[in-house]
């Protein structure tokens, strides 16, 4: 079955697409909710610290139970809790709560979403068969693409409506999300994780886990530092969104032309990219290098996503995958951050050489295991 006539697979990518959108929205809606409400921008910024944290601390316990209770069961409920979450936020906030409720409430969507998106990567691999997987993948990071730009030009066009409309529309995403997901796994011919039914030793899991922890360190140096980035080059803050732009489109690029191919590959090619585009970009070599690294690590980051997904997918158990899928999710966030925090502290010419040092640590790690960490999936015809 061609992925683009599988209906199975749509309708989970409309229901993760839903589930991711209030993720991007959030920063933006919190801050304008407490800027209306409070007068201080700055609580939105805590509420968001807030929920994140909530979010990294309970994703792999939450993905315990949902590993028990099944994705396809236990996904609704806790797409339902997160929106009550939102809902329950909003209200208090248009009620004039306080600083401190309102930061109490904002830990039960955190608690409960924690484990979304690796439950949603667990219902993947029951709905879509072993060789469309990496194609599949691919296309979800194409459109999420659209999914992370959305999100804010969202807020802002809903809080012409009201200021607590944006929160509200959070929680109804969730809502029609839990409507979405779907409740029974597609047949199909595959193959279990190669740890069968006992988990792999965790050395097994920590080169795909550095691999997670390096997309988001490198990509966040990247992300969070296009202003200062261009400026070095004595460019006009109005060139700053180019970098971005040209990540965002090789991005597209890279995973489009993985999903055209709908293989595994190699990912150590994709960490080599990394090394080259960082070193580049530290080298500060003008507008072509900057330009140059930007798209090399763009190009590389969809494929190596999807490398890693389907790699740990591998090694998962069956009965583990939505907890250790959270957690691959989760070092990926704490990669993100920590690149975040290195162009806030350091010189800028250095924090890319953190996530060229984490990429390649981790291709050191493939090479002395590749027989066992890299290559398609073998499916039964």
């Amino acid at each position: 079955m061609s992925l683009f006539t599988h209906r199975a697979y749509w309708r989970w990518s409309a229901a993760v697409q839903l589930t991711r959108l209030p993720s991007f929205m959030a920063p933006l809606a919190f801050t304008l909710l407490t800027t209306a409400t409070t007068g201080s921008y700055r609580l939105g910024g805590v509420l968001m610290s807030v929920y994140v944290a909530a979010e990294m601390v309970c994703a792999v316990p939450v993905g315990r139970l949902l590993d028990r209770a099944g994705p396809s069961r236990g996904l609704p409920v806790l797409l339902l809790l997160t929106a009550a979450g939102f809902g329950v936020l909003a209200a208090a906030a248009a009620a004039g709560a306080p600083s401190a409720v309102l930061l109490a409430l904002v830990l039960l969507p955190g608690i409960a979403g924690g484990a979304l998106s690796g439950g949603f990567r667990t219902l993947l691999a029951d709905t879509v068969d072993d060789a469309l997987l990496p194609r599949a993948i691919s296309v979800d990071a194409m459109i999420l693409e659209g999914v992370l730009v959305g999100g804010p030009v969202l807020v802002a066009l809903l809080d012409v409506a009201g200021t607590f409309v944006p929160v509200t529309a959070m929680a109804v995403a969730y809502v029609a999300a839990a409507a979405l997901v779907p409740r029974r796994a597609a047949p199909h011919d595959g193959v279990e994780s190669e740890a069968g039914a006992a988990p792999a030793r965790l050395v097994a899991y920590l080169p795909w886990l550095c691999c997670a922890f390096t997309i988001g360190l490198l990509t966040s140096t990247i992300e969070v530092a296009p202003l200062p980035l261009v400026q070095r080059l004595g460019a006009p803050e109005t060139a700053a969104p180019l970098v971005i732009a040209v990540l965002c489109g090789a991005s597209f690029a890279g995973s489009a032309v993985y999903a055209w191919r709908g293989k595994t590959g190699d990912p150590r090619l994709f960490l080599a990219g990394f090394v080259a585009g960082g070193l580049t970009l530290a080298a500060d070599l003008g507008w072509a290098g900057l330009l140059g690294s930007v798209a090399v690590i763009g190009a590389c980051g969809g494929p190596l996503v999807a490398a890693t997904s389907v790699n740990l997918q591998r090694l998962l158990p069956k009965n583990r995958r939505s907890a250790g899928f959270s957690l691959s999710f989760t070092v990926q966030s704490c990669g993100f951050g920590l690149g975040s925090l290195a162009v806030g502290v350091l010189p800028l010419w250095l924090a890319p050489l953190f996530g060229v040092f984490a990429a390649a640590v981790a291709g050191a790690m493939l090479v002395a295991k590749p027989a066992r960490a890299i290559g398609t999936m073998s499916v039964r015809s």
